[in-house]
């Protein structure tokens, strides 16, 4: 009878290992596709793909990651992934040498941190290609995708003459501290008007890409200009916050305000403001799609430019509808 139960106490405690055994295991990885062609075995002939972002949980950079994955996730059935986010320079640069330990054959970047040329580069060294999302980064080989700038404040100049006309009273809201962004925007939109409508009055003023800026730095502006018709605003932030300090002055000689960028709470906002055209010149964190994209033709073996400018698109009250997106954090 003992030999029966000790044999009986063995085989309970071999299931309980193996048990234990099987539950042991840890993928270690974020934001990673469900089919994990060296782990299951079944997906081996998919594309593996690594994306880098920084770790934000709102605004314009989170929705970078957002886009990221959710078009990563459509192309499943051609490519396993993972999608990192990072703090620093030093977390991106750690997360990168796991993509390349996992086996990316191509990593999609973007490069928020500075300092992130040399490991880029020593990715590319071993063969690794890159997709470069929006921040320029001073790596030879690398591909890009990007929005343009220059060509948002074209179509910035061109709204507001169409809407008020070649004569009239315009703010210009620029961000110094926004670098080339705002110099691209501004130069756009400057040397635009210059060329159809050089008898508007030009007011130029600095603030930043935040809506408390737009409002505190917009309250100002009114208090000194008792006639605006129209507002060239480079963020749709930077707009809110305009809007804001129109409402609570309570003017109603200012008939344009655009933006820029492509928020969600900013393009819900056209429609009830039936006596200001709100625009925005998109420059939408979805374009990284198109970088996810252009990782996906360079794995096939397709030709690739080595930039892709995204063309801008003008969002207002008329066609709003078409880019909302409930789930973006942006």
């Amino acid at each position: 009878m003992k030999k029966i139960l000790g044999s009986i106490a063995l085989l309970l405690l071999a299931a309980i290992l193996v048990a234990c055994g099987v539950d042991d295991t840890d993928s270690g990885t974020t934001g990673e596709s469900d089919n994990e062609s060296n782990e299951n075995g079944d997906s081996g002939d998919k594309y593996k793909v690594g994306i880098l972002a920084p770790a934000v949980t709102h605004g314009w950079v989170a929705a970078v990651a957002y886009h990221a994955e959710a078009r990563a996730e459509e192309l499943s059935d051609e490519i396993d992934y993972q999608i990192h986010t990072s703090n620093d320079a030093s977390e991106m640069t750690s997360q990168l040498d796991d993509l390349k330990t996992w086996g990316a054959e191509v990593i999609v970047a973007f490069p928020q941190w500075e300092g992130m040329e040399v490991p880029i580069q020593q990715a590319m060294d071993e063969g690794i290609e890159i997709v470069n999302f929006d921040i320029v980064i001073d790596v030879d080989g690398v591909y890009r995708v990007a929005g343009d700038n220059y060509d948002m404040g074209v179509q910035g100049a061109n709204y507001i003459a169409d809407k008020i006309g070649t004569e009239g009273e315009v703010v210009v809201l620029e961000v110094p501290s926004a670098g080339s962004v705002s110099d691209l925007r501004t130069a756009g939109f400057m040397e635009t008007i210059e060329e159809i409508a050089p008898d508007l009055t030009i007011h130029t003023y600095a603030t930043q890409f935040t809506r408390e800026d737009g409002l505190a730095d917009f309250a100002d502006i009114l208090t000194s200009l008792n006639k605006i018709d129209a507002v060239y605003s480079l963020d749709d932030e930077t707009s809110i916050g305009v809007l804001q300090a129109i409402g609570e002055a309570g003017r109603d000689d200012i008939q344009v305000v655009t933006g820029g960028g492509g928020m969600q709470e900013y393009f819900n906002m056209m429609p009830d403001n039936e006596d200001i055209w709100i625009q925005s010149a998109l420059y939408s964190p979805a374009m990284v799609k198109d970088a996810v994209d252009v990782a996906l033709d360079l794995l096939k073996g397709n030709d690739v430019e080595a930039e892709t400018i995204i063309p801008t698109t003008v969002v207002d009250r008329d066609n709003y509808e078409e880019f909302l997106d409930d789930e973006s954090p942006y």
